[in-house]
């Protein structure tokens, strides 16, 4: 079938070198398979009958680490997506025994062998870009047409052979809004167990795609119907049911989900992305009916969410600071937000606890939290008066870093190095955080020498009371306000 496709010249030259030499080249995968539907591909794969050593023979700059073939080669390309190529020889798999990799790879001589290996038939289409040829010996162009995720042979066995597939045709799902045929489905809800024998780093792999998706409530939610889910995040599969109080339109997974849906709508980052997933994933543990109230209430859930944010997390492998974000923003979602009940300290306060960094993230989690409600309104006259207030509160100083002194500073004033300096510091943000005003080199460096004068365990007292108070007071503001307003 004779097809011409748009191709970036870096990537026609590595295939006119290879036809050169003798040699077959195909680009193949995702990159044709982006390019029939009009999507601009991430990367580019070329596959050929040449052997990894002729490859490496033929270009000037070139790694290869792996076993399976795969020869890195670097073009001198500006555009990030083509300055690495990979050209990999036509491969035959013997057979899986871990469900994620071939016990065997032997290097084949012909292009149908290779694409029977493949996973979806929408990725197992080829081009050779001099004759325009695509060859297609599995329907793939059939079910792009068709938008459907389907895969190369018999579900069953190519789930067996790589339990990961599985997840990647959910993804792919979302990413492309395509459906997952009901064999390839069904192969899936056959296999879902086999996903546990797949690296916890593979999985959050895919599931960062998934979220980072434009369909990532539609991807979960399909995850959860097949199984997947179980062995993704098992904890959000115990908000299914669970409903919530009156102010609520949905139990808890499907308000999780749709948080979430609404931070991947708005475009926002991957941490408050996975905040707004993870945000109540402890109301389940926590949910206790109110005679009183008549009506469900979940005390404490923000710091029960937040501890299984931060297990959840480490135990997909998450970098510590997306773990150490995430779970910050799920413990302090509750932030009391309301401008005619709150004070510009206690916003400065929760600017202090989240980072400066952090508040819009924490703002935009708000936002997510609201519409996974079923609340129409993104920003009502109250959160948009509290964000003026965060405004505001950011040009006085909510941190040590912001203080018109620092350690260097107190030391010159005569104060010793040690620990003195950190529990003067503390001391002092406390009284700026009352009194911004305060905030003036002349009136810090007098308090420093006030300060300086004290003991040891009466200044150590003093700066360590100043952290803890801060938190203490606004927990306990926070939760009198709470209870005065009957909100969990």
């Amino acid at each position: 079938m004779e097809t011409r496709l748009n191709i970036p010249g870096e990537v026609e030259a590595l295939c006119s070198t290879l036809r050169d030499a003798g040699c077959e080249a195909y680009l193949v995968g995702g990159c044709v398979r982006d390019l029939l539907i009009g999507r601009e591909p991430k990367d580019w794969d070329i596959t050929t009958n040449a052997t990894p050593e002729k490859i490496q023979s033929l270009f000037e700059e070139t790694f290869y680490e792996n076993e399976y073939g795969t020869v890195g080669v670097v073009t001198q390309s500006e555009d990030p997506r083509l300055k690495v190529v990979e050209i990999t020889p036509y491969r035959i798999e013997g057979k899986y025994s871990n469900a994620r990799h071939p016990d065997e790879v032997r290097f084949g001589d012909n292009l149908s062998d290779d694409l029977k290996r493949r996973d979806f038939t929408i990725n197992a289409i080829a081009y050779e870009p001099s004759s325009a040829l695509l060859v297609d010996e599995h329907g793939g162009k059939e079910d792009l047409d068709g938008k459907l995720i389907r895969t190369v042979g018999d579900a069953h066995e190519r789930f067996e052979e790589d339990a990961l597939r599985m997840l990647r045709a959910v993804r792919l799902a979302a990413e492309l809004d395509f459906v997952i045929e009901s064999a390839t489905a069904a192969g899936i809800a056959a296999q879902a167990a086999q996903l546990a024998k797949i690296s916890r780093e593979r999985v959050r792999d895919e599931l960062i795609r998934i979220v980072m998706s434009p369909r990532p409530m539609q991807a979960l939610y399909i995850a959860q119907k097949l199984g997947l889910l179980t062995y993704m995040i098992p904890e959000l599969e115990e908000g299914i049911g669970c409903d919530q109080n009156q102010a609520h339109s949905f139990d808890v997974f499907e308000h999780s989900l749709r948080a979430l849906q609404h931070g991947a709508d708005k475009g926002w980052s991957l941490d408050v992305r996975l905040a707004a997933l993870l945000h109540d994933v402890g109301k389940p543990r926590t949910r206790e009916w109110s005679d009183e109230k008549k009506d469900w209430t979940f005390h404490g859930h923000d710091v029960v969410s937040a501890k299984m944010a931060k297990n959840i997390l480490a135990d997909l492998k998450f970098p510590k600071d997306t773990v150490d974000k995430v779970s910050l923003l799920a413990r302090i979602h509750m932030f009391f937000s309301d401008p005619d009940q709150i004070t510009l300290s206690a916003v400065r306060r929760t600017i202090a606890r989240v980072g400066q960094d952090n508040i819009t993230d924490l703002l935009n989690l708000r936002v997510c939290d609201r519409i996974g409600t079923g609340r129409p309104k993104e920003h009502p006259f109250r959160l948009r008066k509290y964000m003026s207030m965060i405004d505001e509160a950011l040009r006085d100083p909510v941190s040590v870093a912001m203080l018109k002194i620092d350690g260097t500073k107190i030391i010159e004033l005569g104060e010793r190095p040690g620990p003195r300096v950190g529990w003067i510091l503390h001391a002092l943000l406390e009284e700026v955080l009352d009194d911004p005003a305060k905030n003036t080199e002349d009136y810090l460096e007098k308090k420093t020498s006030e300060l300086s004068k004290m003991g040891e365990n009466e200044l150590q007292k003093l700066g360590e009371a100043g952290k803890d108070r801060r938190e203490k007071e606004d927990e306990a503001a926070v939760a009198e306000l709470r209870k005065k307003h009957h909100v969990s």
